[in-house]
């Protein structure tokens, strides 16, 4: 079947031109990237910086073509470019973010329609449990009355489906052909995870990634929202000052574990989003502590008080510890995260880090 659809793909972009070469957009190699995967489409167009603008719109009519095709429910098109500035010094790896002598400043980041506040909840590395605490602290502030929606941006690692039980379930499209989040707990979601299937590996190249973050922000009818909760992808790379740049963000809370070598990895994010003046909201201590199921007793796995010490040396505000609790990770793997009691023990140490990211917002 995925032969088939793929065939269709092909045809229906055959038929759309390159306005550079008048050939179609497969023949001139425009179209790099094509995956069919079951009922799901990706691929990128390529352009230079001169011509994106033209060929903005030559993405969107591939899309919209794609998307015509009967059996296939998502497509996911992002325009890219190499660096086809002028060679006469070597490039630099990254541009500075603030911009600097011969380097263009970077974009300025946008407000999103309807959205009151973005808030992102980031690490300085992977394995901290940075989704699990954005996945509540979104159910937390639904919660509280608050309209929210969570953007799952780990592209690598889209946990946001199996976190609110929706795994196997895909989004729609409204008649402006918008990306309508699915809804559990109180909180609409969008993510990758989604658009793939179960288990499919994300193999893209940095402009591909850049391009498919940038599209979930902008083709997303979110509607109105007090709070939107974005789950970054681990790290201080490429992906992470896209993110920073594409939107205008109220503030980042910083995820982390206890031990001293997860903490260089919070300085450098601290860094990085003060660097794009994005507000520190604080530093929260994941794995704090663990709680013996029978007796109660707090067993110090991972040391005890890191996060806050460092919040302490970045003149941060330490938003609190949620401990290594067998509950948390029980409730995560059936996808009602803990925050939706809020009375529990759990719940509470999540409505707490709710009042503080508001108090903060």
């Amino acid at each position: 079947m995925t032969d088939k659809l793929k065939q269709k793909v092909e045809a229906a972009l055959a038929k759309i031109k390159d306005p550079a070469s008048g050939a179609s957009i497969l023949e001139s190699g425009t179209v790099q990237g094509l995956t069919v995967k079951d009922d799901r489409v990706g691929f990128a167009v390529q352009t230079t910086r001169d011509q994106a603008e033209a060929m903005e719109q030559v993405r969107a009519k591939a899309e919209k073509a794609v998307r015509k095709i009967r059996g296939i429910n998502a497509v996911t098109a992002v325009l890219t470019s190499h660096n086809d500035a002028p060679q006469a010094e070597p490039p630099q790896k990254r541009p500075p973010m603030s911009g600097g002598h011969g380097t263009p400043p970077p974009p300025t980041p946008k407000e999103l329609p309807g959205v009151g506040a973005v808030v992102a909840v980031a690490s300085g590395k992977g394995g901290v449990g940075k989704s699990t605490i954005a996945a509540n602290l979104a159910v937390a502030l639904a919660k509280k009355g608050k309209k929210v929606g969570l953007m799952d941006a780990d592209i690598y690692g889209p946990s946001a489906p199996i976190l609110f039980g929706l795994t196997g379930q895909k989004p729609t499209l409204n008649k402006d052909q918008k990306i309508v989040p699915l809804e559990a707990h109180g909180v609409k979601i969008l993510s990758m995870g989604f658009m793939v299937s179960d288990g499919q590996a994300v193999i893209w190249r940095g402009p591909m990634i850049i391009g498919a973050l940038q599209q979930m922000f902008s083709d997303c009818e979110w509607g109105e929202l007090d709070v939107l909760v974005v789950d970054m992808p681990p790290g201080t790379g490429d992906a992470q000052l896209t993110l920073v740049q594409t939107v205008n963000l109220a503030g980042a809370v910083i995820a982390a574990t206890p031990q001293e070598v997860a903490l260089a990895d919070v300085r450098r994010g601290v860094n990085m989003f003060r660097k794009a003046e994005v507000p520190i909201l604080g530093v929260v201590e994941n794995m704090s502590g663990f709680i013996h199921p029978e007796t109660g007793e707090r067993i110090d796995i991972f040391g005890k008080g890191g996060a806050e010490r460092v919040a302490g040396e970045l003149d941060a505000l330490f938003l609190g510890e949620i401990p290594l609790d067998p509950k948390l990770r029980e409730s995560s793997d059936e996808g009602k995260p803990v925050a939706t009691d809020p009375d529990s023990p759990l719940g509470k140490v999540f409505a707490d880090l709710a009042d503080k990211v508001l108090a903060g917002v």
